[in-house]
């Protein structure tokens, strides 16, 4: 059996996201926060303006680990942790938080999981559609 191997997310990539992220959300006079990591959780760009609220670092960031993770989006995760639901517990079970609010995504290429994005900083549908926006431009 062979394997093809994958081009990985470079750092290109990364700044494309971060752009066209960006680039949405001041379309829609937003301010946003832009994490995007690798397949592996490390961070290759990350984009807050000051004009942002401070904790939207940390929620752009939490909501791509949460992608990358589970290899979905985030808006899509969000009855998943409901009382009930297949990750109700999982939150506690890991060593990093995860966050259920839509805006993160993950990226893939050839249908393989190579990163993912957050966007934090406007409302959850609002991030969810510049994180949708950026990882399209990247296709």
């Amino acid at each position: 059996m062979s394997t093809t191997a994958v081009t990985p997310l470079t750092t290109e990539d990364a700044e494309l996201l971060v752009a066209t992220a960006r680039r949405a959300a001041e379309d829609a006079g937003v301010t946003v926060s832009v994490t995007v990591l690798d397949a592996g959780g490390h961070l290759l760009a990350f984009r807050r303006d000051d004009r942002a609220v401070l904790i939207s670092g940390e929620t752009s960031t939490r909501k791509a680990y949460t992608a990358l993770q589970l290899n979905a989006p985030t808006a899509d995760l969000v009855d998943a942790v409901q009382p009930g639901g297949p990750f109700h517990t999982l939150p506690t079970a890991l060593d990093r938080p995860l966050l259920f609010i839509a805006g993160g995504i993950p990226v893939h290429r050839d249908g393989r999981l190579i990163g993912a994005i957050g966007v934090g900083g406007g409302a959850p549908e609002q991030d969810h559609g510049f994180a949708t926006a950026a990882v399209q431009a990247l296709a």
